[in-house]
């Protein structure tokens, strides 16, 4: 339990790595970069160590037999969350009070290991069992999640105590592995490739921030420290993006990835904003997803706050039509390309619909569907996002594009009801989308920094034998060639949909889904199979003499190679009973929550012709492409585009990229900066500023009028006549005053003689 309690500590560990080498780097050896290895070999340990002590949480968490009553399952899901801290999620604590409770009334506690048992809280924070029906041979068992869940408090606010910590659970472990491992690679893969560069120790600095913003948003245990971890990941990716920023198309990538994540953002902000009063205001993940879970948020809340989250992840994780910065994010670093496709940034949006998935499930009603927003969204930017693949001259563009497809491929699983599906393709992607762009940046590094396969690489194949086989089996792993490991994931995510005949288990019935991911696919291994002929066969184009890279490049493609070959077995289906049981649907067991905070969904089963039908489009894909580049077959289609108008149009409309760059850049933001600026310009001139003058110019008539008519002839008229009156007055006394005493005491007798007749005639 010390690891998942801990967990903490791995994020703490990049985020003290980014500090030491900002700090320090520079006075090292290595200017940094091994500060950066050790930390996150360090994390990547931790993780791994994390991994196998939740396998043995899982081991040791309460089991639920199908044959249990209502009761007993409402006991064992509450039991859940025995140990979770009340200040952490109320919720999760009020529903373990009451499973307690119920052991209470029920009698107190049965003696473990009891057939068909089901686990109970016994009040220490363990687990015991109490019996349940018999349960009959082979019966399903289900593990209840337990997770572990620890926090502090962060601030309050409005009575709500918001807290920070961490919740571990299966898909918390598998992101902490993913992301430490690809970046531990990435780390050392970085040292050659960016050896020299003028930058060396900030990029390194920013790596390990960035794991560190990603491993904090995977553990968070509050939607308001996922907001926290997301902007994070934002703020590296516009920092690694704009790596060299002294060219220009490098600060325009940088900005257009910052500022399109800023739209997206607005929709993350506001349905978060929703669920924490739905929640009662509350940030707890677990609240959260248990009161949708259990219905007691309004049906219309959870779908408003599922769209607003969806525009989220429209933008952070490249989906249609917020999709336009990911290609431009090549700009960056190769190694930074491969960690953001594979591990970090654009997986984010699969991870917060992942871990807020009972939002969207009840949200936007899946089960039992047959179309939903997400699984639109996701099916189109599938195929949409790998037709743009064939056009493209730059191999780190088409690999860009390939991201946003399969990105599609995982949305569109998580609409479709397939959660297990989803998280295991972003498992075996991140490993062969690893391999495919440090691929590239190997070749890009042997034919002086040139991603232009079409016109500067070529035979290659036996220059660079092991980047060209890496190379090659990830892109097999990618078209889903069995027994590669995109096949088990790809084929997990076709049956999700429900609509192949044969297919049962599924939540629902995505036909039109299917066909899209099936196009999509057959798209996917023509355009690899293109990258592969332009970069390694035929004469090189290039300049120089390129040869193969060094060891700290090919290491970890063979590393990744080897984990895009092997990573399948994690998740074999139920379906192969021929094989030991503890080794079928390890992964599904290890990651998909059960209980209260996860909505009950189905999985669909293996479908054995639904397989080869997978198969056999990837094939095909690969197939054509050899017959169209290596054997020149069907030679009408060259230059088709220039012989007919209609196919030259959907070229151009392809080369223009659905002409979406066209609209925000030229129509949205020319307009912003053109007519609206000019508009806006003149209004401030002739409206505001008239308003204004208008203002100003009533005011001095007012100031005049007054002054004329008021101050003047009134005001200044009284004080003129008391000052006239006043001199008249004085005028007068001065003829009295004269100054000669006879005539003084004359007056004084004169008014003594008055006053004395005056007292004479009153008192007579």
């Amino acid at each position: 339990m010390w690891f998942l309690t801990h967990a903490w500590i791995i994020p703490a560990l990049m985020a003290l790595s980014f500090l030491c080498v900002l700090f320090f780097g520079k006075r090292l050896p290595r200017k940094g970069s091994e500060i950066g290895i050790v930390f996150v070999a360090a994390a990547f340990v931790l993780s791994i160590c994390t991994a196998v002590a939740w396998q043995q949480h899982v081991n040791d968490s309460p089991k639920l037999k199908g044959t249990a009553s209502a009761e007993q399952k409402e006991e064992v899901e509450g039991s859940a969350f025995v140990d979770v801290p009340e200040k952490c999620s109320p919720v999760a604590a009020e529903a373990a009070a009451k499973a307690g409770g119920a052991e209470a009334a029920a009698g107190g506690e049965a003696p473990a290991g009891e057939e068909g048992a089901v686990g109970v809280p016994s009040g220490t924070g363990e687990v015991a069992a109490v019996a349940a029906p018999a349960a009959g041979g082979g019966e399903k068992e289900e593990t209840i999640t337990r997770p572990v869940v620890r926090c502090v408090s962060w601030f309050d606010t409005d009575g709500a105590v918001v807290t920070i910590g961490t919740m571990v659970d299966g898909q918390a472990v598998l992101m902490l592995v993913v992301v430490t491992l690809i970046s531990l690679l990435v780390h050392v893969y970085s040292t050659d490739y960016v050896n020299g560069d003028r930058r060396y120790t900030h990029y390194f600095a920013f790596l390990s921030l960035f794991t560190a913003s990603m491993l904090f948003f995977v553990l968070s245990q509050s939607t308001l420290q996922m907001i926290v971890g997301w902007e994070l990941v934002g703020v590296c990716s516009f920092a690694l993006i704009g790596h060299w920023w002294e060219e220009k198309p490098n600060s325009d990538a940088a900005l257009k990835a910052f500022l399109t994540n800023r739209v997206g953002d607005m929709g993350l902000l506001v349905g978060m904003i929703v669920l924490f009063f739905a929640a009662g205001k509350s940030f707890s993940i677990l609240d959260i997803n248990i009161l949708s879970n259990e219905g007691e948020i309004r049906h219309t809340v959870l779908l408003a706050a599922s769209v607003c989250l969806i525009a989220a992840v429209m933008s952070k994780s490249g989906q249609f039509v917020l999709h336009t910065w990911l290609p431009d994010a090549m700009a960056g670093p190769t190694p930074v390309s491969a960690l953001i496709h594979a591990a970090t940034m654009v997986v984010a949006g699969i991870y917060l619909v992942a871990r807020l998935y009972p939002v969207f499930f009840d949200g936007l009603a899946i089960a039992g569907s047959s179309v939903n927003l997400l699984a639109v969204v996701g099916a189109v930017t599938a195929l949409f996002g790998a037709l743009l693949a064939f056009v493209q001259k730059d191999i780190k563009k088409v690999l860009a594009y390939s991201t946003v497809s399969q990105l599609g491929f995982m949305v569109t699983s998580l609409g479709v009801g397939a959660w297990t599906a989803a998280l295991f393709h972003l498992f075996t992607h991140a490993f062969f989308k690893a391999c495919l762009f440090l691929g590239a940046g190997s070749m890009s590094h042997a034919c002086h920094h040139s991603f232009n396969m079409v016109d500067d690489y070529g035979g290659l194949r036996k220059i660079m034998p092991k980047t060209f086989w890496t190379y090659l089996i990830a892109t097999l792993a990618l078209a889903g060639v069995f027994p590669l490991s995109g096949f088990w994931s790809k084929d997990e995510i076709l049956a999700g949909t429900g609509s192949f005949p044969g297919t049962s288990g599924a939540n629902g019935t995505y036909h039109v889904m299917l066909v899209m991911l099936l196009l999509a696919a057959f798209c996917t291994a023509a355009y690899m199979m293109r990258t592969i002929w332009y970069a390694f066969y035929g004469e090189y184009r290039g300049h120089g003499h390129p040869h193969e890279s060094g060891p700290r490049i090919t290491v970890p493609l063979i590393i990744l190679a080897a984990f895009g070959t092997i990573a399948g077995v994690a998740n074999l289906p139920a379906a192969f009973d021929f094989l030991p049981a503890g080794t079928l649907t390890r992964f599904e067991k290890f990651v998909e929550p059960v209980g209260l905070y996860f909505p009950s969904i189905s999985h669909a089963e293996f479908n054995a012709p639904l397989a080869v039908v997978s198969v056999a489009v990837g094939l095909g894909g690969i197939a054509v492409a050899y017959l169209f580049f290596w054997k020149g077959a069907f030679s009408g289609l060259r230059g088709l585009s220039e012989r007919n108008r209609l196919a030259g149009w959907g070229k151009n409309v392809l080369v223009n990229k659905y002409y979406f760059d066209w609209l925000y850049t030229t129509v949205i933001v020319g307009f912003v900066k053109g007519p609206l600026a000019r508009a806006t310009y003149w209004f401030n001139q002739h409206v505001l500023d008239a308003i204004v003058n208008g203002a100003g110019r009533s005011g001095v008539a007012a100031g005049r009028f007054v002054y004329e008519n008021i101050d003047q002839p009134v005001v200044d008229g009284a004080v003129k006549g008391v000052g006239a009156s006043a001199e008249g007055s004085g005028g007068i006394l001065r003829h009295i005053q004269t100054g000669r005493i006879q005539q003084y005491a004359a007056l004084f007798f004169a008014a003594a003689a008055i006053l004395a007749g005056i007292f004479v005639l009153v008192i007579g």
